[in-house]
């Protein structure tokens, strides 16, 4: 049996255009919150972070990107529906 890993680069996954600021010392700030620790060190294993900072910072941008995605997903789906093509049941799977 065989087990197809693929490994991906999370920097250039995290991209977003236009947003190259790095965070600094003047755009953070101090939150205390209550945590899974179990969760955490999952998920900074699974996002290959160095610290739990590191790895709180690439879980929120994660939720940016997917949340950006979703947008542009709805907007696409919208313009389609819009755009009054016609979708043809070729099988006759579909109930009328």
């Amino acid at each position: 049996m065989y087990i197809n890993v693929i490994y991906m680069n999370m920097r250039d996954t995290l991209a977003i255009e236009g947003d190259d600021r790095m965070a600094t010392a003047r755009n953070r700030s101090h939150k205390h919150f209550q945590l899974d620790a179990m969760k955490i060190k999952r998920a900074q294993k699974a996002l290959r972070a160095k610290t739990e900072t590191e790895t709180i910072e690439r879980a929120l941008d994660l939720a940016i990107a997917e949340e950006q995605s979703n947008r542009l997903v709805l907007e696409a789906n919208n313009r389609f529906l819009r755009s009054g093509a016609v979708i043809e049941d070729v099988y006759g799977n579909l109930d009328d």
